[in-house]
């Protein structure tokens, strides 16, 4: 994006309880955002708030509109928050088909819950770093305790009530080391959609260094290939059985497409963060005064969104040393986050993950320019059939059902196009 363009406004991320959890993680980035907001221990939501954010998004968005809600922990709010979210969005809604996706560590969640999370089609993002001996590692409760059985339990009651839900797996020191461990423990469990995070954080006692729960390069570059192999192993009739949202992603730029994941785009800042304030932030990572947008109160999310400080913001990611530009893979991670290039002092504004990218990419570059091949040769035949069906049906073509396909596949046409 070399010049300004106008972005519509699409989606936002909201942090309804702010930083505040019931769960004490050892690599939570978005705990020690308490500082930010002295004046009250405990952050949550208005429903003045929710409602001026609600109708915003609503009517100043096109025809798809997503809502994240995130945290800290989202449920803390309580169910009745939601509903409210859910009758706001109905309100001012203008037709609209509306998407909302909720992040949580799975703790509070009951059948009462997972019931309106079915009812609403809400999609559930549910923090699970995999087996118990992953996942309590680092994940654990204000106790100390593990977190672990109680995750899982809630797992199980909401994908019994036929929601939707995806894991979301933080890739630190220790779970790197098990890749086959957690990707079969998902499957098996019917957590078919997964995402993995990987993990870097400034050390808290020495801000010259990653801190040591971060996972290191080397070792993801293999926990990524050891992956692929999985992932492509469950392939049935060359389709995947099982959804990886990075090599997902990955798989738009091969066909040449935008990536859905924005670390993926050669720019960032292609949607805001609403905190329970109101207060509005040009990203998740970045919640400080430095990137404080505006707020709702007194702005209108649509002009946030395109402000010159966005618009800055999002410049940053293409902010790249002159190794990234030399790069063959460039077009392939585009720097990846820029979080990922200041969190570690000694990586130089390089992606801290850069040789596990380069090592992955190497690996997995033949079979996804194969796949990519093929897929684009589905979508050509597709095209082909549609815009013959479209010319007998208008009376510009007529086959009988037995003459050879005019599209020239040497079948039939009944066996073919017109199958």
């Amino acid at each position: 994006m070399d010049q300004k363009v106008f972005k519509p406004l699409t989606s936002i991320l909201v942090k309804p309880a702010g930083p505040d959890c019931n769960m004490a993680c050892t690599y939570c980035f978005y705990y020690d955002k308490a500082s930010l907001f002295p004046e009250t221990p405990k952050h949550r939501m208005s429903e003045e708030i929710l409602e001026e954010m609600v109708k915003q998004l609503m009517q100043q968005s096109g025809q798809q509109v997503s809502f994240g809600w995130q945290g800290g922990e989202p449920t803390l709010m309580g169910l009745p928050f939601y509903r409210k979210a859910v009758e706001f969005q109905q309100r001012y809604g203008r037709g609209q088909s509306v998407g909302n996706g909720l992040q949580t560590n799975g703790i509070l969640i009951d059948s009462e819950w997972a019931k309106f999370l079915q009812e609403y089609n809400f999609l559930v993002g549910l923090s699970f770093d995999g087996p118990k001996h992953i996942h309590d590692k680092y994940r654990k409760m204000r106790s100390g305790s593990g977190s672990w059985d109680k995750v899982s339990d809630h797992a199980k009651l909401m994908l019994d009530a036929g929601v939707q839900v995806n894991a979301l797996v933080v890739v630190n020191d220790y779970s790197v080391n098990f890749p086959e461990e957690i990707y079969t423990f998902h499957k098996e469990h019917g957590l078919n959609f997964m995402q993995f995070i990987p993990c870097v954080e400034t050390h808290p006692k020495n801000q010259e260094i990653a801190a040591p729960f971060s996972v290191p390069a080397d070792k993801l570059g293999q926990f990524w290939c050891t992956l692929f192999d999985l992932w492509i192993a469950d392939f049935e009739d060359g389709k995947p059985t099982t959804s990886i949202r990075y090599f997902d992603s990955l798989f738009y730029r091969y066909v040449n497409m935008d990536a859905p994941e924005c670390t993926l785009l050669p720019y960032c800042g292609v949607y805001v963060v609403v905190e329970h304030n109101g207060d509005v932030y040009s990203c998740d990572f970045f919640v400080d005064p430095k990137w404080k947008l505006g707020n709702i109160k007194n702005d209108k999310l649509i002009d946030l969104l395109n402000s010159d400080r966005q618009y800055e913001f999002g410049q940053m990611k293409a902010n790249w040393p002159e190794e990234c530009e030399n790069c063959k893979w460039l077009r392939y991670c585009y720097g990846g986050c820029t979080k990922d290039r200041i969190r570690d002092p000694r990586d130089r504004k390089l992606n801290h993950f850069c040789d596990a990218f380069k090592e992955f990419l190497e690996y997995s570059h033949e079979k996804f320019s194969e796949l990519a091949n093929k897929w684009q040769e589905e979508q050509r035949i597709e095209s082909q059939k549609y815009r013959i069906q479209q010319m007998i049906a208008s009376g510009q073509l007529e086959v009988n059902r037995n003459d050879p396909c005019p599209c020239g596949s040497g079948l039939k046409f009944k066996k073919c196009c017109g199958a």
